[in-house]
């Protein structure tokens, strides 16, 4: 298996008292705020059009005050049915029927007399209830409506200017968690301000950043440029403001995510150590538990990029198992890991990849994942890479199957089988998150449109051999049919298994279905220009 990735702390939410319901009508202008009073600060709605099974609306916020106001958020309610496509001049989430608007870092800030709009396009009827404007109702019957700094009750700080808090990006009360890869910013040429650029910020609620190492005993920096010294221009970098290169200053992708979180407080950033090609070093950390966590406590927070991470994942593939190499330290090494690394770190996050491995005497039976889980926050189950070209005849075969079929080529390789596996275990569902892969694994030389087809050798690759990301295949070879719950691509000699917008919802169902915490993905460079996948675990999961 290659990558991976793990979750993180649990979704807060907010109850918000609703207030008066405004029933709206199709067209026209509707103010909340009431004539007769003298409200400093309110919101109203108009819809400028409406074609029947859609419509544009726009909301303006006044300041009919004497002070100014530095941020403002407009939340309101939708009947079901109803959901907003796109929006412009404001960041707009929402949870389930439930919508929030941020004001952006130009048009926060409202002077006496001044106003600011945004507008959005959606599906359904016009028609909002339960406006709230800063935590007031939008008439100003609560209040002069003043600046809260956007605070939503939720104890987080809003992050100045321009932030989504985060809080609104979750879906409901499910983790929508993305590995964030430190070496792709070469190759790849994927950067922190592709995951804003992307809409991916809006419907994220953790990032896993990959990888730290770990060596002679203790977590370690994986790549020290990509990290904290890269100089990011202004046109790159989260901002808009280029990195200094004054001495101690912070730069790299530890200050493109600390200016992501600026904006979308809410997002939790973990800091992932091992992964495949690093997860050697766990066998000799584990020697001394204690020391080991306490040695990637003080990474994690070092003054340097204090307030980056908010916690850690750790990624070790496989403790008492084999992967690139093997550890034989006994089933309980898991749980004592995960002891440790709560010892050390607190109330702050710590979870963990784990294997998906549910074939009898597999990689699940090889460790007490339940064990570990009492000390996780969540377990990131990484449900793909089951089958691949490195068995370079064959047979074929998706390599993230939801469920079992007729002639898979090893049972206990699927989704269901590992999530019932470790539940039997006694992991909780509530802290399990379904793995997802943003990228396709291939065979060339095959002749079988059908999973279970001979081939002979992997399939071309844009940086490897027999896999591909799911923005190249879906284009250049597109899906010709369905199995297990995910899909199949056959064009001329290749053949390809990969995920879609279409077969992630499926996925997303049945992770709800179980009860389990959300969803996790590696990783955010095989997503489209437009994150298409993102969304779809997003929308999957409300």
């Amino acid at each position: 298996m290659t990558k991976r990735s793990a979750l993180v702390p649990r979704v807060r939410h907010r109850i918000l008292a609703l207030f008066s319901v405004l029933v709206l009508p199709l067209a026209g202008l509707v103010a909340l705020a009431a004539p007769a009073q003298a409200a400093a600060v309110t919101a109203t709605y108009t819809q400028t059009s409406d074609w029947g099974t859609g419509f544009e609306g726009k909301w303006t916020i006044t300041n009919s005050g004497n002070s100014t106001v530095t941020d403002w958020t407009v939340e309101w309610d939708f009947p079901s049915g109803t959901a907003v496509t796109s929006s412009w001049d404001a960041t707009v989430t929402h949870s389930g029927d439930h919508y929030t608007a941020r004001n952006l870092s130009w048009n926060g800030t409202l002077a006496p007399g001044q106003s600011a709009s945004f507008g959005f396009v959606g599906t359904g009827t016009a028609t909002p209830a339960g406006c709230l404007l800063n935590g007031a109702p939008c008439d100003g019957s609560g209040g002069d409506g003043g600046d809260d700094g956007g605070d939503d009750g939720d104890g987080g700080d809003d992050g100045g200017d321009d932030g989504d808090d985060g809080g609104d990006t979750s879906p409901g009360d499910h983790v929508n968690l993305g590995y964030f890869t430190e070496w792709g910013i070469y190759q790849r040429d994927y950067h922190v301000k592709d995951i804003v650029t992307s809409g991916a910020a809006d419907r994220l609620t953790h990032i896993n950043y990959a990888f730290g190492n770990v060596q002679n005993g203790e977590c370690t920096v994986g790549d020290s440029y990509a990290d904290y010294d890269r100089f990011y221009s202004a046109e790159e970098s989260v901002s808009g403001e280029a990195d200094s290169w004054d001495t101690g200053a912070l730069r790299g992708n530890f200050n493109q995510l600390r200016q992501l979180k600026e904006r979308y407080p809410d997002i939790k950033i973990l800091w992932s150590f091992g992964g495949w090609t690093w997860s050697g070093g766990f066998t000799q950390a584990m020697q001394d538990p204690q020391h080991f966590a306490q040695s990637c406590y003080d990474l994690v927070n070092d003054p340097r990029w204090d307030g980056v991470f908010d916690g850690i994942d750790l990624d070790w593939e496989y403790p008492n198992a084999c992967g690139l190499t093997c550890d034989s330290s006994g089933p309980e090494v898991f749980g004592e890991m995960m002891h440790a690394f709560r010892d050390a770190f607190g109330d702050q996050l710590v979870t963990a990849a784990i294997t998906a491995d549910a074939s009898p005497g597999g990689k699940i039976d090889a460790a007490d994942y339940a064990a570990g889980a009492a000390y996780a926050d969540y377990l990131s189950v990484m449900a793909y890479d089951f089958f691949g070209a490195w068995a370079t005849t064959g047979p074929t075969a998706p390599h993230s199957p939801l469920t079992s079929y007729d002639g898979i080529p090893q049972q206990g390789f699927t989704t269901a089988d590992a999530i019932q596996r470790l539940r039997d275990q006694g992991v909780p569902a509530d802290k399990l998150l379904l793995g997802i892969g943003f990228y396709g694994r291939g065979w060339t030389g095959v002749s079988q449109s059908a999973p279970g087809g001979t081939a002979t050798g992997p399939a071309p690759g844009t940086y490897e051999q027999g896999i591909e990301d799911y923005k190249v295949l879906a284009t250049r070879c597109p899906p010709t049919g369905t199995v297990a719950g995910t899909a199949y691509a056959h064009c001329g000699s290749e053949w390809w298994s990969y995920d879609t917008p279409a077969t992630i919802q499926g996925k997303m169902e049945y992770a709800l279905q179980q009860g389990l915490a959300g969803a996790f993905f590696w990783e955010l460079s095989g997503d489209t220009a437009d994150g298409d996948l993102v969304d779809a675990i997003h929308t999957g999961l409300t």
